[in-house]
């Protein structure tokens, strides 16, 4: 199947914070159970570094590393909202972004057709859906 990417805006709630990146929705999105991800209902989507571009905000970014120090959880100093991540996984395939969706200037309409997977990511159990996920 081909991809259709598309260009999308994004950023934090100030606006202090914008990004630019290429996103095929329709190739799925995926919310996790983790910790941090179950705390700040974050949604996502994997970005590779060719699709993803900061075009404002990098002095008004925050960044929050816990457990294994590899992500990068990336927010806003003044709203405090997260609007992306990134790591470098070589199993990954190296260096990504996982981009807040609920960041994107999309439509609603957009918004609710982008398949989701669920992770069980608070038992390193990635490749399964956690047992509940009406809460994420």
């Amino acid at each position: 199947m081909r991809q259709m990417k598309k260009t999308y805006l994004g950023g934090c709630h100030c606006g202090a914070v914008r990004f630019s990146c290429n996103i095929d929705l329709s190739a799925g999105t995926s919310r996790c159970n983790c910790s941090i991800c179950a705390k700040t209902r974050f949604w996502k989507a994997i970005v590779k570094p060719d699709s993803f571009r900061l075009l404002d905000g990098e002095d008004a970014l925050a960044d929050y590393q816990f457990g294994g120090r590899v992500i990068h959880h990336r927010f806003c100093r003044a709203c405090g909202v997260k609007t992306f991540g990134s790591a470098t996984i070589e199993q990954l395939g190296g260096l990504f972004y996982a981009v807040n969706i609920a960041c994107l200037d999309a439509s609603p309409e957009e918004l609710a057709q982008a398949p989701v997977t669920y992770e069980d990511g608070l038992h390193n159990n990635w490749g399964e859906p956690p047992a509940e996920t009406r809460h994420l």
